[in-house]
């Protein structure tokens, strides 16, 4: 059989599969101990898509599902998972697309099994088709490294066009690296003593120390310090943090629960004569840690605390053999990890048409796309409104 016909019974062979079986599954559907196995496996790391923590975003998701893909083995064996939901709850758009959107979740890498990464992808896609979806968007999405390797392999086979929109690029540290001279090489040696300086400033008013949380027990703990922390700041007298809203609370402290068990999160905190001064959530899976939330006190703003914990940190990750990235899941140009970590993951919206030269996908795509524009200008606009001394350009 030559290649072309080979990468069509390939196409072929995928959607029947995929038509024998439920497209879209329900959440709860996959065994916990496949899904922990898959993620274990994955070709390439995504805690957000780690069964503890998706299971307990998905409480604040309207009607979210699963596409998944199996090995063609006796066992069925997962091989491919993604959480999904549908345009109309993600985006209000009524357009048949599904959306890899999870609460709290800014990665959207798709687990496969790093021994049939292409084929996992293959049917994942395939299963986004049999449910009717003209296009999967995978927002967020890490446009490099094996998994988008995979999702390309894959579209290719399909005759798909790769679109992307919204790239950008987010700060990373790549832990392999030995902590002191990278931070020296990044900061400059002027500002890494200025930094000091004020640690020992901060050390005048009492006992500075720094300590990781990974037990189920300390990991609670900390949590309701943290939550206790960030209610005190900017969050706070806005209404967002995460311990305001009685969902997000109840889903942060289950996805903990969950992922302390295995040792899967940690919480940073750096605390003044034992009061947590700034505290800082990791989630890990495999060799990638994710950064994922910070809160300080900003009664301490003067000796830059969420910059004091943030170089702990990179002293704690450099140090930990079974971490070689760092994931600062920050918003791109961050003020304050952009000067600290210098490597950069480049990050986009990518959207896969589910068949070749569809003009519907097209136009689906192009609705989204004027959305986000849409929602740039209106927040534009609203910051310009709350801030109307701030000088623009």
């Amino acid at each position: 059989m030559d290649t072309t016909a080979a990468e069509s019974a390939d196409k072929v062979a995928g959607v029947a599969r995929a038509a024998t079986r439920p497209a879209v599954v329900p959440m709860t559907s996959v065994p916990r101990a496949a899904w922990h196995r898959l993620g274990d496996a994955a070709v390439q790391a995504n805690g957000f898509y780690a069964a503890d923590y998706a299971l307990a975003a998905a409480t604040l998701s309207h009607r979210p599902g699963l596409l998944l893909a199996h090995a063609d083995n006796a066992d069925r064996d997962l091989i491919g998972l993604l959480p999904v939901v549908s345009a109309w709850h993600a985006l209000h758009l009524p357009v048949p697309a599904l959306i890899a959107r999870q609460a709290y979740s800014p990665l959207s890498v798709p687990l496969l099994h790093r021994d049939a990464a292409v084929t996992a992808a293959g049917a994942l896609i395939d299963a986004a088709a049999a449910a009717g979806a003209r296009v999967l968007s995978l927002p967020a999405m890490t446009l490099d490294g094996p998994a988008f390797a995979a999702l390309q392999a894959a579209m290719s086979r399909r005759g798909l066009r790769t679109v992307i929109h919204n790239r950008h690029e987010r700060a990373a540290f790549d832990a392999t690296q030995e902590s002191e001279p990278y931070l020296r090489a990044g900061l400059g040696g002027k500002r890494l003593k200025e930094l000091r300086r004020l640690r020992n400033r901060l050390a005048d008013d009492g006992a500075v120390a720094f300590a990781i949380a990974s037990t189920p027990a300390d990991v609670a703990a900390a949590l309701e310090r943290f939550l206790a922390l960030e209610a005190m700041g900017w969050k706070g007298a806005g209404g967002t943090g995460l311990g305001q809203n009685a969902n997000d609370a109840a889903f942060i402290r289950a996805a903990a629960a969950g992922l302390s068990v295995d040792g899967r999160i940690q919480i940073a905190e750096l605390t003044l004569d034992a009061a947590v001064i700034a505290s800082g959530l990791v989630i890990r899976q495999g060799p990638q840690a994710l950064f994922f939330k910070i809160a300080y006190d900003e009664t301490q703003a003067r000796y830059s605390p969420g910059v004091q914990l943030t170089l702990e940190l990179t002293h704690h990750f450099a140090a930990d053999p079974a971490i070689a990235l760092v994931d600062s899941t920050a918003d791109a140009g961050h003020p304050m990890i952009d000067h600290v970590w210098r490597e950069r993951l480049p990050i986009g919206d990518l959207l896969i048409p589910t068949m070749p030269n569809d003009p519907i996908a097209g136009a689906i795509i192009a609705l989204m796309a004027a959305r986000r524009t849409a929602r740039s200008l209106a927040k534009r606009l609203l910051h310009a409104l709350a801030n109307p001394k701030e000088k623009r350009p």
